[in-house]
């Protein structure tokens, strides 16, 4: 039996990421389950706003490879204005049903303040409209910036939940794919 994959994609642009450092965690949990890892980190990625008039744009078709060669993917988000990032979106919005239906989809948020989830419900829309089975154990990490000193995650609970995510996102990789959801079945622009 092969190695499960697991692909950590990074929803932020920044240098000092938060969202980047707690995903080297997941990917770390994910390891220690026996996986092997990648981290995708968008600003390496020339992907601009979504045109569906063209097949593809920049390194799109290397983004959507990437995650279609995956086994499980962990997403991982600051919170903006109560919903996950633009440049996740974006990159989300370059895949369909073929990146992404019946694959297991773990999520991760990091906020500044205390109330992260909303971004997190919006990505579980996203993920079951493309068919995916999202883990139901999810991750956030509130007031970020005091739950890491320089790179290295703090809090024991937390680092915990967010290492977890990832041992879930192998043990969970190959479930038995669910019927299609309501969701998926309304979906017309992921076929395009």
């Amino acid at each position: 039996m092969e190695q499960t994959h697991v692909v950590a994609i990074v929803g932020s642009l920044r240098d000092h990421s938060y969202t980047r450092l707690a995903l080297q965690y997941a990917l770390d949990g994910a390891e220690a389950a026996g996986a092997t890892t990648e981290l995708v980190d968008l600003r390496e990625f020339d992907l601009p706003p979504l045109n569906p008039d063209y097949d593809e744009q920049g390194d799109s078709a290397k983004l959507t490879r990437i995650i279609d060669n995956a086994d499980a993917v962990i997403l991982g988000t600051p919170v903006y204005h109560g919903s996950y990032s633009g440049v996740l979106k974006n990159a989300l919005d370059y895949c369909g049903f073929d990146e992404f239906g019946h694959k297991t989809v773990g999520l991760l948020g990091v906020a500044g303040g205390s109330f992260p989830v909303t971004a997190l419900e919006h990505l579980r829309s996203v993920c079951r409209s493309l068919n995916a089975w999202v883990l139901p154990h999810q991750a956030v990490i509130p007031r970020v910036s005091s739950a890491f000193e320089g790179e290295e995650l703090v809090d024991d609970g937390l680092r915990e939940r967010v290492e977890r995510l990832g041992r879930d996102a192998v043990v969970y990789a190959n479930i038995e794919p669910e019927p299609s959801t309501f969701e998926s079945d309304e979906n017309v622009g992921a076929d395009d």
